[in-house]
């Protein structure tokens, strides 16, 4: 039995579909840095782990219908007709579903005119002839006709990872009929889903008992005369044809013309390197700190050529010059927290490495590393400053920086990595992952033999040097140099000297404010526990489900394998004709932001300064804009007053000083205006008109402002930035809670009243698939690989990116511009103000209160007149005592 084959035949569409509508109330959280949705491939990925650890195949196959035409359509033009559009935010996920597969070392295959069942139907058949076991898993119950002795059918139930297995034995005792009969099933009773329709007023309780009778479609026709007179026998006379069309329809072809060999689909396990590209496209980083690589870290490790250095045990003048690359090694992401363990610098043939207490003990490398006129190239220059600062040096004269200039010259994230991923993705050869010297995990160590981590430090020293002049060369060609060393580079010392300041945190406030939530969330309990007439768990999704659905009787909108769903869309659905889910809902937003920010924030709060330090990614988002870790400050939640009121913790750190927050206003829109030219939105931000007012006046054909409802205002708005955000019928239809239909004909509408943006819109796609990609107004570029795609929905995606990215990355590109020249002017006037933290459109300062109205005054001039736009910039201001009464 050892030797026993197993094939494996996965129905890619139906699995992905299930994938995606199992975590579709996660839809919006679940996206990559590319705002690509990804809740089908991680439900997809998740089944493919469960499904092969668990069958072990010796071969395996993922099927994908064709087209949306089949040779079904020759005979029943209406055969899967009637169903709805796919969702964008799913289509625009399949065409990376071969990619996972690749990752896993999963070959699929599809044949026009045929589904993904008639592969799987004629595939099952041949290995079962060749005395393979098969496992087919679906979402699709049409496949269970397929089952045999040899073959099993999983189905999926809810999401991927709940199957029911359906063999032979269990479909009989089931049903009551052998699995291949359940195509005659089907010719009686129809499929609604596929569109197939059966015999008039049968259905498949009738269906079944017909076949227990006369066995067969056939067989049935034969005796149908002698049936009794009824209104059935009429139905089963009068629709013949259609019960045999039925019939025909619902079966799978066995003997389909594929080309793929049960020999070619021998399975031999993943491909970790394409599945590690994988997970860090996708932002899977739970998996990818799960995989074992290290048979494949060995074999590149092995690849890799000696490289020349010098250890220094005492540092000379003469071992620096201009023009040398400098990195420190710290084994931790947070650089706030993490030590040095290593220090390295050099060029070209002269590579100098050193331990920690050597370099910072030399007055000669601190005075190398203070030195403005010295240039020096580094990977990541806010990394580097601030590990420098805690050792009492200040890096000066830095020109280039690897991991900006490949986040620029690519648009992919650098963040996640270190020089080793910058050199792979500018194959740059000559480095080994950080996890063959330093080991793989979350707490890595100095290696046992050090000399590995020195040797290691060499080659990212050289990396740098080259990279740095290949680099260089590249920007200049792409007009980017400026984006680079007056933006990029200016900004991440500003940024690093932000994150070194940090924000004055008031850990008596949080506390203070963690007891008024453990009553307020007390005093929602009681309500709830009134209204369902008990005490429960709230926290317990089984629990409340029994309440809602059985003992208040409320229906059942969804469910899952272990009860009743009770998720936030369920909960939204029933909010109206429950007064007890208000309660719910409510209870769950507090206690989300007790636990998380409350809770969270305490815990990162500086015991010896009172501050919190956040950390500034430089390089995630593709669209150029900053993102905040460790914690995340950016995502303090500000639509309910409990989580507005966690700002009352933010404060000055002098007496006498105020939070001074600059925000701009819809900037976005603005940008839209001046990039569009159209002369309806430059019209209503040059009269200072309300945007959104203004718009649903022209969509909606209302003459004047003051008809205008707080709905239509809302609505406009959704619009608004729907077209910023290039959001589809489907994502509007989601976000007004409207058919997919009246979502259309709003965006229909939108273009139609304002024909500038259309205009803009047409040619900013005409030109991406010229050029293949789109630009800022400063030249940052997005890369769009996919935009002449023959795919519709590679396709579709990439066109939607290229609206939305010149918008939001010129914003970004403004606030960074406002950003860099605040702080040359707060310096330059000698203001005590600094500027403490950077919320999406808007800066954050503690000023002291007497420079107030200077601050006032200089933030306007500079951030309103930072670029000059086809439209004023606004900004608004305001400042209090903390964030919360400055906000």
């Amino acid at each position: 039995m050892a030797d026993k084959k197993k094939l494996l035949l996965i129905d890619g569409h139906s699995v992905a579909f299930r994938a995606f509508y199992g975590l579709h109330s996660q839809i919006e959280r679940m996206k990559n840095r590319n705002g690509l949705h990804t809740n089908a491939l991680y439900g997809f990925h998740n089944m493919l782990e469960v499904i092969v650890n668990k069958e072990q195949p010796t071969h395996a196959l993922v099927a994908f219908d064709a087209g949306k035409t089949t040779f079904r359509h020759a005979f029943f033009d209406d055969y899967k007709g009637g169903r709805s559009k796919m969702p964008s935010e799913f289509s625009e996920q399949i065409p990376f579903l071969k990619d996972l597969l690749s990752g896993f070392g999963l070959k699929s295959y599809e044949l026009e005119n045929y589904e993904a069942d008639d592969i799987i139907g004629t595939l099952a058949r041949q290995a079962e002839t060749e005395g393979f076991e098969v496992v087919v898993l679906t979402g699709d119950r049409d496949l269970t006709q397929l089952a045999t002795d040899a073959v099993r059918i999983d189905i999926t139930k809810k999401g991927v990872s709940d199957l029911k297995e359906h063999s032979k034995t269990s479909i009989i005792d089931e049903l009551g009929i052998d699995p291949i009969r359940i195509i005659d099933m089907k010719g009686l009773a129809g499929d609604a889903s596929d569109n197939i329709p059966g015999v008039t007023k049968i259905g498949e309780k009738t269906a079944l008992k017909l076949l227990h009778e006369y066995g067969s479609l056939e067989n049935l026709y034969a005796h149908v005369d002698e049936m009794k007179k009824s209104k059935r026998k009429e139905n089963l006379i009068a629709e013949k044809e259609t019960a045999f069309l039925s019939k025909k329809l619902a079966t799978i072809d066995v003997q389909a013309p594929i080309t793929v060999k049960l020999e070619e689909l021998s399975y031999h396990g993943r491909d970790m390197e394409k599945l590690i590209a994988f997970y860090k496209e996708m932002d899977f980083k739970s998996h990818l700190e799960k995989l074992d690589t290290a048979d494949y870290m060995d074999q590149l490790a092995e690849e890799v050529e000696e490289v020349e250095y010098t250890f220094v045990e005492e540092i000379s003048p003469k071992q620096f010059s201009d023009g040398m690359a400098l990195y420190v090694e710290m084994l931790d992401d947070n650089y706030h927290k993490a030590d040095i363990v290593s220090v390295a610098w050099g060029k070209e043939n002269r590579l100098y490495v050193t331990d920690p207490e050597t370099a910072f003990a030399s007055p000669v490398f601190k005075d190398w590393v203070e030195d403005e006129d010295k240039e020096k190239y580094v990977y990541d220059a806010k990394r580097t400053y601030v590990a420098l600062h805690k050792r009492e040096c200040e890096l000066k004269g830095v020109s280039f920086d690897i991991m900006l200039a490949s986040y620029l010259l690519t648009a992919e994230d650098s963040s996640s990595g270190d020089v080793v991923d910058v050199a792979s993705k500018h194959h740059y050869e000559g480095m080994t992952p950080d996890e063959v010297v330093y080991g793989k995990g979350k707490k890595i160590s100095v290696p046992e033999d050090q000399t590995l981590m020195y040797d290691h430090m060499a080659r990212k020293v050289l990396a740098i040097t080259k990279l740095s002049a290949k680099m260089d060369a590249e920007l200049k060609e792409n007009e980017q140099e400026a984006l680079l060393k007056e933006m990029e580079l200016p900004l991440a010392i500003v940024l690093a000297e932000m994150e070194i300041q940090g924000i004055t945190a008031d850990a008596e406030c949080l506390e203070v404010m963690k007891e008024e939530f453990r009553q307020t969330l007390e005093g929602i309990e009681e309500r709830i526990y009134k209204e369902a007439g008990e005490t429960f768990n709230i926290n317990s999704p089984k629990q409340l489900g029994v309440i809602l659905f059985e003992k208040m009787g409320y229906p059942v909108i969804k469910k899952t394998k272990t009860g009743y769903s009770t998720a936030q869309d369920v909960l939204e659905k029933l909010r109206d004709q429950a007064p007890i889910v208000e309660f719910i809902l409510k209870y769950r937003q507090v206690a989300k932001i007790q636990s998380t920010y409350i809770e969270g924030l305490l815990k990162v709060i500086d015991s010896k300064t009172s501050k919190i330090h956040t950390r500034y990614l430089q390089t995630v988002a593709r669209t150029g804009r900053l993102s905040s870790v460790d914690p995340n400050l950016q995502n303090i939640p500000i639509r309910l007053e409990e989580g507005r009121k966690i700002r009352q913790a933010f404060v000055p750190r002098k007496e006498g000083w105020k939070i001074f927050a600059s925000d701009y206003s819809q900037i976005e829109l603005r940008i839209l205006a001046h990039i569009s030219a159209d002369e309806h939105l430059i019209r209503a931000f040059m009269d200072n008109e309300d945007i959104h007012t203004t718009t649903a006046m022209r969509v909606f054909d209302i003459a004047n402002a003051g008809d205008v409802t707080a709905d239509m205002r809302r609505e406009a708005k959704a619009v608004n930035f729907g077209i910023v955000y290039g959001i589809s019928d489907y994502g509007l239809s989601q976000n007004l809670n409207i058919s997919r239909k009246e979502a259309k004909d709003y965006i229909d509408t939108y273009f139609d009243r304002f024909p500038g943006v259309k205009q803009f819109i047409d040619d900013v796609i005409r030109e991406a698939k010229e050029k293949g990609y789109v630009e800022t107004l400063f030249h940052r570029r997005r890369y769009l690989p996919d935009i002449n795609s023959r795919n519709f929905n590679l396709r579709s995606f990439a066109e939607r990116t290229a609206m939305n990215t010149p918008i939001q990355g010129s914003a970004a590109d403004i606030l960074k511009m406002a950003m860099i020249e605040m702080d040359k002017r707060i310096k330059a006037e000698g203001l005590q103000a600094t500027m403490l933290l950077q919320v999406h459109d808007e800066l954050i300062f503690e000023v002291p209160e007497e420079e107030i109205s200077q601050i006032e005054t200089l933030v306007k001039e500079v951030m309103e007149q930072t670029v000059e736009l086809a439209v004023p910039l606004k900004v608004e201001s305001s400042y209090g005592k903390s964030w919360y009464e400055a906000k």
